[in-house]
């Protein structure tokens, strides 16, 4: 407990021992000294409330739970009911103290999972190593990172290797390698030896930064069972006032008319036992908990859920469309097989590794490690990039065209028919073809599993997409037991494909699309729900998707599925209950049925078991 709570956990105490003594105590029943003395146990428990209610009157923001519970507890101390009066206030500060309790418990718990933000950067200065502020490090400083510490800022290892944990961005336990030349990401915890990095980014922009900002302003996107609660709340507290003071006036006076008793303290206590009964407590508390203690409970399994609209769509996916490339498949690219036209292996390595030597594609990364020497950068002139179609570049005076068989067509030269699984980069030289190199990619241990753990958790159609040719992509769809294929699509294609997917389906249907994040920045926006996987230090990814997958571990998308569903069925178990039990309830008080301490369980009891409800959803390991 914090400062706070315990203040208000010693009131309760203090108030209930008063009571319990004054319920021992031969008093006359209403009489003065018995009013005077319920009097000292009820400000003690319950003044705090009473001042918020006069300042939202003063405010004219009166229909809150305050103003019901002082209007309440006032209305039985005035008509002698002082146990009841003081119970009242007793039970709802008890109730309160406990919901605070499990916010801060929430709260916690994500912090401790998120704890990625660093307390300082060490900077080599005048020879001794200073602990800095990591807003005060720039771009291209050099920053010591010792074992046990958080790495404060992204950069680029120069010296030193390690093991780090990455369990906080992630959610997995395995550590991972760090050498020189690595990238590193801020968040991550150095674990062996010292590292020595070259910043590439500014703190505010580095992933540890971008992360928490990410999940603290994920409350801002609403759901839409959280619009409907603050419209619900807005209504629903002013017409159960009125209805509470109807219910105290209207019957008197008919009774009144018609020549009855008409029993006003009767039908003013049925009025105040309605009024604690109709306290919305439990749904305007347990509600945004649960969606709070879901998106925490999803950062703590590397799942990062950009608000709560998205898990509740998330909840309804439906159609699960992949990228193949680094989604489904390893994403690492290796030559397995060389076949060379008119010149010999060696050369056409050397060539096609050369016209890549600036590009960062895996294709291009797996063609140079190949190679396996020094490039020439200096030979090396003219490259251009033909998006979907390969790479134009001169080598050493020559002309060389490295890509697929849609680049061949595009200088009229005639590529070879190669029927095996694999990437085939066909090579043209000054116009001539010069012989192809298959490439192969694997597919992720995992992948497999994760297609059927997709189906489980409520995917009917599974999609896959890529630019890869229609042997390679119909292969590894077979392999899987995916739905549906569309391959040798370009960029641009991929996005045609999932607006033609998009107006095809039922309305109440969403649709995911799944992505590195990087070349799938524009699919990712326009899915209903784009889920960027293996983001681990991209920015784009964290940039253009809503929900982003820490790892590149597919079985990470059932998880996240399975998540937003666990969450939404509490949500919906919570409104069905507290609504269920508050209409109960209230006509059971109108009619005279239930008296306070019903109306105590009504809104103190419903709200605690809503909220132990709510909190069920942070933990999501097995889901």
């Amino acid at each position: 407990m914090n400062k706070k709570q315990k203040k208000v956990f010693m009131r309760i105490i203090a108030a209930a021992v008063m009571m319990i003594v004054l319920l021992l105590l031969p008093l006359e029943e209403k009489s003065i000294l018995r009013f005077v003395l319920f009097l000292i146990p009820y400000f003690t428990i319950g003044y705090d409330i009473l001042k918020k209610a006069f300042k939202g009157i003063k405010n004219r923001q009166v229909f809150d739970e305050n103003f019901l519970m002082a209007v309440a507890t006032v209305g039985a101390m005035a008509l002698g009911e002082y146990t009841e009066g003081v119970a009242v206030m007793l039970f709802y500060q008890i109730g309160e103290l406990f919901q605070s309790y499990a916010v801060g418990k929430s709260r916690r718990n994500i912090s401790a999972l998120m704890d990625i933000r660093p307390d300082f950067a060490n900077v080599m200065i005048d020879g001794s190593l200073t602990q800095v502020d990591p807003d005060e490090v720039e771009i291209g400083s050099e920053i010591i990172v010792q074992p046990g510490e958080k790495i404060p800022i992204d950069g680029i290892i120069i010296d030193g290797t390690s093991t780090l944990d990455t369990a906080a961005l992630t959610g997995e336990s395995v550590p991972r390698s760090a050498k020189p030349s690595d990238e590193v990401i801020s968040g991550c915890i150095n674990m062996t030896g010292v590292l020595t990095i070259k910043t590439t980014k500014e703190f505010g922009e580095s992933t540890a930064s971008k992360i928490l900002d990410l999940v603290e302003n994920a409350s801002s996107k609403k759901s839409k069972p959280e619009n409907f609660i603050s419209k619900f709340a807005r209504v629903y507290t002013p017409v159960v006032c009125y209805s509470a003071v109807a219910l105290a006036v209207l019957p008197p006076v008919v009774r009144l008319i018609i020549g009855m008793d008409p029993i006003w303290s009767q039908w003013i206590y049925r009025a105040l036992t309605f009024l604690v009964i109709s306290c919305p407590c439990a749904l305007v508390i347990s509600i945004p908990l649960t969606f709070f203690a879901g998106i925490g409970g999803a950062s703590k399994e590397g799942v990062l859920v950009k608000g709560s609209n998205y898990l509740d769509m998330l909840s309804k996916a439906k159609i699960a469309v992949m990228d193949k490339t680094g989604t489904l498949t390893e994403g690492v690219f290796k030559v397995t097989k060389i076949v060379p036209s008119d010149v010999s292996s060696d050369e056409l390595l050397e060539k096609t590794a050369m016209a890549e030597v600036y590009s960062n594609h895996p294709i291009s990364k797996s063609l140079k490690e190949a190679y396996g020497k020094p490039i020439n950068t200096n030979a090396v002139s003219d490259v251009e990039e033909l998006s979907g179609h390969g790479i134009k570049a001169v080598v050493s005076g020559t002309t060389v065209h490295v890509g697929n068989e849609k680049l061949m067509d595009s200088i009229n030269v005639t590529a070879a028919s190669v029927k095996e699984a694999g990437t085939v980069i066909h090579v043209a030289i000054d116009g001539k073809y010069s012989g192809y190199i298959l490439i192969s990619d694997q597919l992720k241990p995992t992948s497999k599993e994760a297609i059927k753990a997709m189906k489980r958790a409520g995917i009917k159609t599974t999609v896959m997409l890529t630019g890869d040719s229609r042997a390679v992509a119909d292969i590894v769809a077979d392999d899987l037991g995916l739905d549906k294929v569309y391959s040798e699509l370009l960029p641009q294609d991929k996005v045609t494909k999932v607006e033609e997917l998009l107006a095809a389906k039922n309305e109440k249907e969403q649709l995911i699309f799944v992505g590195d994040g990087i070349n799938d920045a524009p699919v990712l926006s326009r899915a209903d729900i784009g889920i960027a996987m293996g983001a681990l230090g991209s920015d784009a990814a964290i940039e253009a998707a809503d929900v982003v997958l820490m790892d590149d571990d597919p079985m990470k998308i059932a998880k996240a599925i399975g998540i937003a569903k666990k969450c939404m069925r509490i949500v919906y178990e919570n409104i069905y209950f507290a609504i269920g039990i508050k209409v109960a309830c209230l006509i059971l008080g109108a009619v005279g049925l239930a008296n306070m301490w019903l109306a105590i369980f009504a809104d103190v009891g419903v709200m605690v078991i809503a909220v132990i409800n709510a909190i069920r959803a942070l933990r999501v390991h097995n889901v």
